[in-house]
């Protein structure tokens, strides 16, 4: 796995599909023709984009994946135009040359932002598996995975064929459908219907449990391992193996233009499957570019960049999180460059040298973590009676503070285990310790982070408060 989630450098991608070149012309409409009651646009601007699978490898270049595209064009000028777009957009463009035949184009006719009319060119693909074969034989072990984007155009014919050979290959197959007959996708690690495809399969969806139920049942009869199912303003379901269906939110914001928004959440989905990330976080993250991409005109992409900003959570002060969160915000924030101090103890009764110390600590960085021993933990630390305030009550008065981020409990004798987990830039500790005493130095160090030590206020101690408390008890009964 790479260093960051959003690093995909070292990965290969093999998109195999129906390619097109997407064609805006645009510029002013003042008039309606005298010919017919229809709009007159000058016609100022000229732009072509990848299309369909092609849209696809170039949301996986964006995202500075290396992939290889394999689709058919003809002997024209669209066919060139592609070839340069690809080009421009690092994408290893491998077509297959048809004499006779068409490049798929698709032309739009925009009145500035306001699109007026699309104009399709387009014409049914000969079967070509004898030389898709040839191709995939010689090269397909060097790829991480293989997105078979099907526009029903032709060229995927031979579906189940090429998934056959990618399972004899170990290499994964995601699957973005778009024929009725799932047959020929069996055995595919992933499909990624939209909702109007899939319920087009199995039938009215009228809530989320019935999405679930339908998509195992989906599932079962084509041997899929994952099913995502796409819904637009509804955002998305994932039914993973083995697991419980996740039902993700949108994060679209704005929506401006969903052309190609489903070409962007497979690129970025496959992106994050071949980094080695769960699969809910691959489809969180896809959910997020999916918002970033619909609010762009015409079909788009999303960068790595892009995708880093967008999915970055907002600071929230002193949030208590479990590990799970606790690693990809820690992920995030060093994604941006930022530093991530940690420091940890029981906290039983906060006082001023505790308030000193996380002060200090988190001008160390730009983020401060604090863990804290839950009470099993304590109890074994510090004797029976301790402690006086449960884990839950003491987490939340240290999330009270102002320059704490994010409290964590941990149930060991020590954090050791949460900071291998962690690795923080900072490790912090106050007291009289030596840093080859302190618990987790070790790892900081040898990932080429700092250890530093605060002093304590003199007479600040929780053991000195109790004791007060109990003097105070004593002179009372007295």
């Amino acid at each position: 796995m790479s260093n960051a989630w959003w690093d995909f450098s070292q990965k290969k991608a093999l998109v195999m599909g129906d390619v097109m070149l997407d064609q805006y012309w645009a510029g002013p409409c003042r008039r309606i023709s005298p010919e017919a009651p229809v709009p007159v646009v000058n016609v100022l601007s000229k732009e072509a984009r990848l299309g369909g699978a092609a849209n696809t490898a170039a949301n996986l270049a964006a995202l500075g994946m290396s992939c290889t595209l394999v689709g058919a064009i003809g002997e024209d000028g669209a066919a060139k135009e592609m070839l340069a777009c690809c080009k421009a957009l690092s994408v290893d463009f491998q077509p297959i040359i048809v004499s006779d035949y068409a490049t798929t184009v698709k032309l739009r006719l925009n009145a500035g932002a306001q699109q007026l009319a699309r104009m399709d060119f387009e014409e049914y693909c000969p079967d070509l598996f004898d030389k898709i074969e040839v191709f995939l034989k010689e090269n397909l072990r060097q790829f991480d995975i293989v997105i078979l984007s099907d526009y029903a155009k032709g060229f995927l014919q031979s579906s189940a064929k090429i998934i056959q050979l990618a399972q004899e290959a170990s290499v994964p197959v995601f699957v973005d459908p778009k024929i009725s007959d799932y047959t020929v996708y069996a055995g595919a690690t992933l499909i990624k219907p939209n909702f109007k495809e899939f319920t087009e399969i199995v039938g009215s969806c009228p809530d989320n449990e019935t999405i679930a139920r339908k998509g195992e049942c989906l599932k079962e009869a084509h041997g899929f391992e994952h099913l995502l199912v796409t819904r637009g303003a509804q955002g998305m379901s994932l039914l993973e193996k083995n697991k419980a269906p996740s039902h993700l939110p949108t994060h679209a914001t704005e929506v401006f233009d969903v052309s190609g928004a489903g070409d962007t959440v497979m690129a970025i989905l496959a992106a994050c499957y071949t980094n080695g990330l769960p699969l809910h976080r691959c489809a969180h993250y896809a959910n997020i570019g999916a918002g970033v991409v619909v609010a762009k005109v015409g079909t788009a992409v999303v960068s790595a960049r892009e995708l880093k900003a967008a999915a970055e959570p907002a600071h929230h002060c002193g949030a208590i999180v479990e590990l799970e969160t606790l690693v990809e915000l820690v992920e995030n924030a060093r994604a941006k460059g930022k530093r991530v101090v940690m420091t940890n103890g029981c906290f039983d009764l906060l006082h001023a040298g505790h308030v000193r110390c996380l002060q200090e600590a988190a001008d160390f960085g730009d983020y401060l973590i604090v863990a804290v021993n839950t009470d099993a933990s304590v109890k074994r630390l510090k004797g029976p009676d301790r402690p006086l305030n449960t884990a839950n009550d003491r987490m939340a008065v240290l999330a009270g503070l102002g320059c704490v981020d994010w409290v964590i409990p941990f149930d060991d004798d020590t954090p050791k285990a949460l900071i291998d987990s962690i690795v923080p830039d900072v490790l912090v500790k106050g007291g009289d310790y030596k840093i080859n005493e302190i618990v987790g130095a070790d790892t900081v160090l040898a990932a080429g982070g700092q250890v530093k030590i605060i002093n304590l206020l003199e007479g600040r101690s929780t053991t000195n408060t109790i004791a007060k408390i109990h003097d105070s008890e004593k002179a009372i009964t007295i």
